[in-house]
C-alpha cells in the first residue's frame, strides 16, 4: 500500500476507534479489507470509478458475505474521506453489491445440550483439575451466553464476588451485564480451588489465558464425549443455543439483546425464525380476537 493511503487508513481506523469505540479486531479488519482493496486497485485515497469497477472481476470468487464485507469498508472510508474534506466526490457507488442472506444460526436441541452437561459433570465428579475446568467453561457458555474471547479472557478474580451477574466490555468497548446462575458459580470456584491464588486468568493458559481455538477445541472434545457430531458443535453454537432456548422458554426479545449484547435488535431477531410455533400460540391465546371470536 502506497505510504499516502496508509496515512489515510491510519487516520480512518482512529476515527472509528475514538468515535466509535470500535475494537482492535474490527479495526484490523478493515485495515486487511481496505489493504486487498488497494492491492487491485493501484491505489485508495485518488482511485475513481474506474480503478474500483476491477473489484468486481478479481473478487467474482469471493464469498458473498466476504464481498458484502470488504464493500462496506470501503463505503465507510470513503464516507470518511468525505465528511473529512479529503476528497470531494465519494465513488462508492461504483463498488460491487452482493445480495446476502443472514445464514440461520447453527442450533443444538436442549436433550443435545443436556447429553452434553451430563457426560461433563460426570467426569468433573473425578475432581481433575482440567475436568473441572471444562465444566466451568460449559457453564458459562450455555448459562451466560458468553462470547469465546469473553470468556477465556475473564481475569482472575471474576465470580470471586457474590453478585449473580458479571459487567463486561463486550464488541466496540460496550459494557453489558451477565446473568451467571448458582451452578456457574459452584462450577468455577471448584476450578479456582485448583488453581494456585492470585492468577492474572481465570482459565490459564501458557503464559496467558486459554486461546479461542483451544476453547473450540475442548467444546468439540465434549461433545464428542457426549455422543454428538463434534462438528456440529463450538462455543458460538452454545451461544447461540443459550439464546434460542431463552426465547423458547418466554424471554423478551429486547431483554435478550441485551444478554447478547447484540448494538441491533435485528441481529436478535434471528433466533425468532426456531420458535414460530410458540408465537402463533401467544396470538392465538391473547389476542383480541381469539378471544371474543369473529365479529358478525
Amino acid at each position: 500500500m502506497r505510504a499516502e493511503d496508509r496515512a489515510l487508513v491510519d487516520r480512518f481506523a482512529d476515527a472509528l476507534a475514538a468515535e466509535r469505540g470500535a475494537a482492535r479486531n474490527t479495526l484490523l479488519a478493515y485495515r486487511s479489507d481496505l489493504a486487498a482493496a488497494a492491492e487491485v486497485m493501484g491505489g485508495l485515497g485518488d482511485a475513481g470509478a474506474n480503478e474500483i469497477g476491477r473489484l468486481a472481476g478479481a473478487w467474482a470468487e469471493l464469498s458473498p458475505a466476504t464481498l458484502a464485507r470488504r464493500s462496506a469498508a470501503l463505503r465507510r472510508f470513503y464516507g470518511f474521506l468525505v465528511d473529512e474534506g479529503l476528497r470531494g466526490d465519494d465513488p462508492s457507488a461504483a463498488l460491487p453489491r452482493p445480495r446476502t442472506v443472514r445464514p440461520l444460526p447453527r442450533i443444538l436441541e436442549r436433550h443435545e445440550v443436556d447429553a452434553m452437561f451430563t457426560e461433563t459433570e460426570a467426569r468433573a465428579a473425578s475432581g481433575e483439575p482440567l475436568r473441572l475446568r471444562n465444566l466451568a467453561l460449559l457453564e458459562l457458555l450455555y448459562g451466560s451466553g458468553l462470547r469465546a474471547t469473553e470468556l477465556v479472557s475473564l481475569p482472575g478474580a471474576a465470580l470471586a464476588r457474590p453478585e449473580p451477574f458479571l459487567i463486561l466490555a463486550g464488541k466496540g468497548g460496550k459494557e453489558r451485564l451477565v446473568p451467571i446462575s448458582d451452578r456457574a458459580r459452584e462450577a468455577v470456584a471448584r476450578w479456582r480451588e485448583t488453581q494456585p491464588k492470585g492468577g492474572a486468568w481465570l482459565f490459564p493458559g501458557g503464559t496467558r489465558h486459554i486461546s479461542r481455538v483451544r476453547l473450540f477445541q475442548l467444546v468439540r472434545a465434549m461433545a464428542a464425549e457426549a455422543g454428538i457430531a463434534p462438528e456440529r458443535v463450538s462455543p458460538h453454537v452454545l451461544r447461540h443455543a443459550f439464546a434460542t432456548h431463552l426465547l423458547a422458554g418466554g424471554a423478551d426479545l429486547r431483554v435478550l439483546q441485551a444478554l447478547l449484547g447484540h448494538a441491533d435488535i435485528a441481529t436478535t431477531q434471528i433466533y425468532t425464525h426456531v420458535d414460530a410455533g410458540r408465537l402463533v400460540e401467544l396470538v392465538n391465546r391473547v389476542h383480541p380476537l381469539a378471544k371474543h371470536g369473529r365479529p358478525a
